[in-house]
């Protein structure tokens, strides 16, 4: 978001997808092909063991059929109790609003967990929207292979815009997907910068 009142919010067509890159993703393997792959070379065996873990235990939640499974968002901000989206929870997801102080410094964390296949080129991306001007977020997760530990991604440090100009209700779209653009999640919540922090 912008840092301060004169740096507006800028204008970001909605079919815009992010920063020009010659980047193709790799063919998708399954861990079963990446494992058989030179299986007679026992250094490159304990590599991949010690990558991935035990492959033959990947289904963790066998009644999920997901390889991602979000498990919340959060707004980290030093010294403030972190601000949480249960994002198992469908039913809150559009109601959910949070109030922070403007000029505050702010991380956003993921938490989630991978099973079954690895994941490649996770990212997750925040249209937000005040009135006539839109911006948009993009942050690349990462790729994780399956276990049943919980998985998190904070984004860089950012501030919150100030200034009388800024503060107010904005709307923000996110959207979670993969290398091949596959839609993990998307969910809609608000954000309401005051000019301090409301509990």
């Amino acid at each position: 978001m912008a840092e301060s009142e004169e740096q507006q919010l800028e204008q970001v067509p909605e079919e815009e997808t992010g920063p020009s890159v010659n980047y193709k993703p790799p063919a998708e393997k399954t861990i079963d092909e990446i494992a058989k792959t030179d299986a007679e070379d026992e250094s490159l065996r304990k590599y991949k063991e010690q990558l991935l873990g035990n492959i033959e235990e990947r289904v963790f939640w066998p009644n999920d059929p997901n390889k991602v499974i979000l498990r919340k968002m959060s707004i980290v901000c030093d010294g403030r109790p972190d601000k949480e989206i249960d994002l198992g929870d469908k039913g809150q997801l559009k109601d959910m609003k949070f109030y922070v102080k403007e000029g505050a410094k702010y991380r956003i964390m993921i938490t989630f967990n991978v099973q079954r296949e690895i994941v490649a080129g996770l990212r997750f991306t925040n249209r937000i929207s005040k009135g006539p001007f839109k911006n948009k977020e993009e942050y690349m997760v990462g790729s994780y292979g399956p276990k049943k530990e919980v998985h998190e991604y904070k984004s860089p440090e950012e501030t919150f815009p100030g200034g009388l100009g800024l503060r107010g209700e904005y709307k923000v779209k996110s959207l979670f997907t993969d290398d091949d653009k596959n839609e993990i999640l998307a969910w809609e919540w608000k954000l309401e910068i005051k000019k301090d922090w409301k509990d």
